[in-house]
């Protein structure tokens, strides 16, 4: 799966850039070139060891050869995921992925894939400010 949109670099301390990739990149949604659906992701990947990550507000594209240069892209490969569904307001997202890694994937038996992006799924009828929709999270495991 290819996803393309707008993203930064942030850390486990310090997200709060996040939201506004979502709205630069819901003000572009229709004229993201070679979009696939209508189901948006947000893509956690280039994990640095220290809690850095890149975030990118995304949706699926058939290629990168007609993205202006504005776009950032990732592929994500093929592989386990153990996913979860999150119960709650977009805004409290963090709290979910903080739980997903520091209190489920220990006692899980589980280990992280490092290299690989941990990645939100949100649903085709997904609008935050009405509360509809779901959003998922993938966590890339192995045993």
């Amino acid at each position: 799966m290819l996803i393309a949109g707008f993203g930064g670099r942030f850390s486990r301390q310090d997200y709060r850039g996040i939201y506004d990739f979502w709205v630069e990149f819901f003000a572009h949604l229709d004229r993201i070139p070679g979009t696939k659906g209508q189901t948006t992701y947000g893509v956690c990947c280039n994990f640095d060891g220290k809690g850095g990550f890149d975030y990118i507000a995304g949706i699926e594209v058939s290629s990168r050869d007609d993205l202006p240069d504005t776009y950032r892209s990732i592929e994500i490969e093929p592989r386990q995921y153990a996913v979860f569904v999150h119960d709650g307001w977009p805004d409290i997202l963090p709290q979910s992925h903080l739980y997903i890694l520091d209190t489920w994937l220990p006692q899980s038996g589980y280990k992280r894939v490092m290299e690989a992006p941990i990645f939100e799924r949100y649903s085709e009828d997904f609008i935050p400010k009405d509360h509809t929709g779901n959003v998922e999270i993938w966590l890339p495991i192995t045993q």
